[in-house]
């Protein structure tokens, strides 16, 4: 019975606008949940936006200095369920959590990641909006 009830939650999160981040925060353990809890407090907002999270992910700029187009996609590739390839070409596990069971489940290596891939792709820190946007997307996965 309860693989049937969350089948239907993650059915009703996928097609019902919203309802998916708040069904995705809820599979984030406790010391994520806690970190979750924290970027929305931080950003002021009651939920994050699993669209937003897609957008950033997506978002592709020049760098003011090498002059080269990064984005996530450029380590993590389109699929975030696919193997991805660092700038030095050593392989990296998928980002997806539903692949790579071990992801987003330690505050202090999202936060050590958030820290170097923002700084890499946006040439700054990356708000507390937009990780709880990125985060809610890649549970949505």
């Amino acid at each position: 019975m309860r693989k049937k009830t969350i089948s239907m939650a993650l059915f009703i999160g996928l097609f019902v606008p919203g309802l998916g981040v708040l069904i995705a925060a809820t599979t984030l353990n406790g010391p994520m949940q806690e970190l979750f809890n924290s970027y929305k407090a931080a950003a002021g907002v009651k939920a994050f936006s699993a669209a937003d999270g897609k957008k950033l992910y997506f978002t592709k700029r020049i760098h003011s200095e090498k002059k080269e187009e990064r984005s996530c996609t450029s380590c993590h590739m389109d699929n975030p369920a696919s193997e991805g390839k660092s700038s030095a070409g050593k392989a990296i596990d998928p980002l997806s959590p539903a692949v790579s069971k071990a992801r987003f489940t330690d505050p202090k290596k999202v936060e050590k990641w958030f820290t170097r891939n923002c700084t890499w792709v946006f040439e700054r820190e990356c708000t507390a909006k937009e990780k709880g946007d990125f985060i809610a997307y890649m549970m949505s996965l």
